[in-house]
């Protein structure tokens, strides 16, 4: 029954090591998870061999399953906590960038902050040019590549926006009333 055992645990490492490889070769394929818990369960079964068991193995699998998946999200091997990801236009909206070419009404570039895995955008402006270098957000997707954008500092908070208004509605009132 002993070389099973020692084949069971050889066997887990050998396909740790060939799923290794196949991470290797398809990157972001994910395989690098379970090849990783594969081959150190089959490790501990080779060097400690009373932990040689099926049942203790299918444990160890999981446990350092659960422990490489956690320092893989945590490592974030690929990149960019997300980065890489794209997006629908609806998820650009409110979205900041930088100005890379000159935007103005009819033409211009951004590059967004967190714009998946391109995230250069041929963008337009509401009105005016907004010079190269200069913080943006997107005011609408538009739905495809082409964003509407505005320079930050133009863009005006909705508690600054509700008092503006209710300022300039107390000023009409006064205004009314001196009349």
């Amino acid at each position: 029954m002993a070389p099973l055992l020692d084949s069971l645990a050889l066997l887990l490492f050998v396909a740790g090591i060939a799923l290794a490889i196949a991470e290797a070769l398809i990157p972001g394929a994910h395989f690098i998870v379970l090849g990783v818990a594969l081959i150190l369960a089959g490790l501990v079964g080779l060097l400690v061999p009373p932990l040689a068991g099926p049942l203790v193995l299918g444990a160890l699998v999981l446990g350092f399953g659960g422990l490489a998946l956690y320092a893989y999200r945590e490592l974030d091997l690929y990149g960019g906590k997300g980065v890489a990801r794209t997006s629908d236009s609806d998820s650009l909206k409110g979205q900041t960038g930088r100005v890379t070419e000159p935007v103005t009404p009819q033409d211009g570039q951004i590059k967004l902050h967190e714009g998946g895995f391109n995230p250069f955008y041929a963008a337009r402006s509401m009105d005016g040019e907004i010079p190269e270098g200069t913080e943006v957000m997107v005011v609408d997707p538009g739905g495809g590549n082409v964003v509407t954008v505005e320079p930050v500092e133009a863009i005006e908070d909705p508690i600054d926006r509700q008092l503006r208004m209710e300022r300039e509605r107390t000023e009409r009132e006064s205004e009314s009333e001196e009349a």
